[in-house]
């Protein structure tokens, strides 16, 4: 349990507090988002394959899943403050060192070691911000929210697709480290919570090495399988058991040690699990599509990095408007499931048209698939963290916020991996089914014929738009074809999402920070050790200050429902 001061923040300590965790999470997004346009165009300088392509980029991912809810069970037990600014110290080194690579093994180790990092500026700046802002208060600072994401989402792919096209692709890795420089010095002056901890740290090693080994083999064994070594067989058998030994074993472990990684009795509260659920699609959507939209803005329709990152503004646009709005209206009147719903009907219709891709489909309708899905993603994403920070424990906040975040990565890891690999096997099948259409475009190319036929049958990812005609529309069809069946694996889960999400219980969101429900429950807790009718005036005023907190008047004692549903018998509106 923490002790942090139950003193009310006023908007102008909010703002200060706030300013460096924005610049913290900007570094995060602006040294992600300024490589994704040229992701293409780095593989093939350094001679990758679509497997490598896709390691890329789940390499960040894995180690972003497995390392978020270590960081927010740190967060429980140690100074949130250092730990952000650690967290933020490993991802952009790891990112600069990444600029240096000579092979995908290296970028692919670096852009690991940049997922940590990752993993705690996303759950950290969660745990933090319910911190000093509560649940029903959180939409007011959407626009501060929106207007960071707008600068890293946006501006990100366009500044990287610039600087790949008029410098050097690896300028993209050191971009983010005056950011990061500043943050840190920003965190320190203006990030003002306190670090006192009252129980004792234990860190669950043997869960972390399980839930790591377990997450590894199934991804590893996703990426290759079809490939490297066939569906059935005793890679198969090896991979996919010993993924499933590992993840028994970590729910063994989990409910025995003391401090357990993922707490499983989080799984008791409805709110919790599906909230999980629905979190699993939105990963996908999140990740899935924005890696595989720039390859098709690429490869499909032979964008250079910075039109690529031009063309892709309707998902950024949809996104960012519907969070500000979605924010706004939640604070305003304190109604969230409504949005979340609509979010998650957009989901499926975002990935149910983004399905339909083809080379030549026209930009205003693909423009308008990429809004559909990106204010989807805008309106459920944060409310879901949202509804399960209403309910969670003060004491478990780090946990439970990170947990809904570590399944979201988790989602965006394995469906990043599902689609590369449906988008890997689906390229091999249409370019050995068109093998006779290729050589006769190939042959039409006179002397030239034999250079791009050797770029084809490398494996590299080739550079669409330097491809002459009639071979570069073959290889652009090929491209859609594959991608818009990689979109397929979004709609199932999308749907899973809505149902999730109409079943969530409808909590009114409560206007305490984490820290004053905390000491509300500590002030009630120790009333009660003594009596309903105190007697002394130090009880008292601990009643007082704790009913003060919760909204009910001062003076009375307000009984606490224990049974779990989170709100007070005397005043039902307010959630604890």
């Amino acid at each position: 349990m923490t002790t942090d001061s139950p003193v009310k923040m006023t908007h102008r300590q909010v703002l200060e507090a706030l300013t460096g965790l924005l610049l913290g999470m900007f570094v995060s997004m602006i040294a992600t988002t300024v490589v994704s346009t040229s992701m293409p165009v780095i593989v093939h300088d350094l001679g990758g394959d679509q497997a490598a392509y896709t390691w890329v980029i789940t390499a960040t991912l894995l180690t972003t899943a497995i390392s978020t809810p270590i960081w927010g069970k740190l967060a429980d037990l140690f100074n949130r403050k250092l730990l952000i600014q650690i967290a933020i110290i490993i991802f952009v080194g790891a990112t600069a060192a990444a600029g240096f690579s000579q092979d995908t093994g290296t970028l692919i180790a670096f852009r690991a070691l940049q997922g940590i990092g990752g993993g705690g500026l996303a759950a950290l700046s969660q745990v933090i911000m319910a911190d000093i802002i509560s649940p029903r208060e959180r939409g007011r600072y959407m626009g501060l929210f929106g207007a960071v994401m707008a600068v890293a989402t946006v501006g990100g792919p366009l500044l990287g697709g610039w600087i790949t096209d008029v410098a050097n692709w690896r300028w993209n890795f050191f971009v983010a480290l005056p950011f990061a420089v500043a943050a840190l010095i920003i965190l320190q002056k203006t990030l003002h919570i306190s670090t006192a901890r009252t129980r004792k740290a234990s860190i669950d090693y043997v869960g972390i090495v399980l839930l790591s080994a377990s997450v590894s083999l199934i991804l590893i064994w996703i990426t290759n399988a079809g490939s490297t070594f066939d569906w059935w067989g005793t890679e198969t058998i090896l991979m996919v058991g010993g993924s499933l030994v590992a993840a028994i074993a970590f729910i063994i472990v989990e409910l025995k040690v003391r401090e357990p990684l993922i707490p499983l009795t989080l799984f008791r509260g409805r709110t919790f699990t599906l909230s999980v659920l629905a979190s699993i699609s939105i990963g996908v959507a999140m990740f899935g599509t924005s890696v595989y939209l720039a390859q098709y803005m690429q490869l499909s329709r032979g964008a250079t990095p910075t039109e690529a990152g031009l063309m892709t503004l309707p998902m950024m646009a949809g996104l960012l408007i519907s969070s500000i709005v979605v924010g706004q209206l939640v604070t305003r009147f304190g109604k969230w499931k409504g949005y979340l719903i609509l979010g998650s009907v957009l989901l499926i219709i975002g990935s149910a048209t983004l399905s339909t891709l083809h080379y030549d489909t026209n930009f205003v309708l693909v423009s308008l698939y990429m809004f559909a899905m990106g204010a989807g993603v805008g309106m459920t994403m944060q409310n879901l963290v949202l509804t399960v920070q209403n309910v969670a424990k003060p004491s478990e906040m780090g946990v439970a916020s990170s947990g809904v975040t570590f399944f979201r990565s988790l989602g965006g890891t394995v469906g990043v991996s599902v689609m590369g690999a449906v988008l890997a096997n689906s390229l091999t099948n249409l370019f050995t089914d068109g093998k006779e259409r290729v050589g006769a475009a190939i042959a039409q190319l006179g002397d030239k014929g034999a250079e791009v036929a050797a770029q084809l049958s490398s494996g590299t990812v080739p550079e669409v738009r330097l491809l002459p005609e009639p071979v570069r529309s073959i290889v652009e069809d090929f491209y859609a074809q594959a991608i818009s069946n990689a979109f397929l694996i979004g709609i199932p889960l999308a749907v899973i999402s809505l149902i999730a999400i109409l079943f969530l219980p409808n909590r009114p969101l409560t206007t305490m920070t984490t820290s004053e429900r905390a000491h509300a429950d500590a002030a009630k807790d120790a009333a009660s050790d003594k009596s309903v009718r105190p007697t002394d005036d130090a009880a008292q005023v601990a009643i007082d200050d704790a009913t003060a907190l919760s909204g009910a008047p001062t003076g009375s004692v307000t009984v606490v429902d224990r049974a779990g549903d989170g709100r007070d018998k005397a005043n039902p509106d307010v959630t604890r």
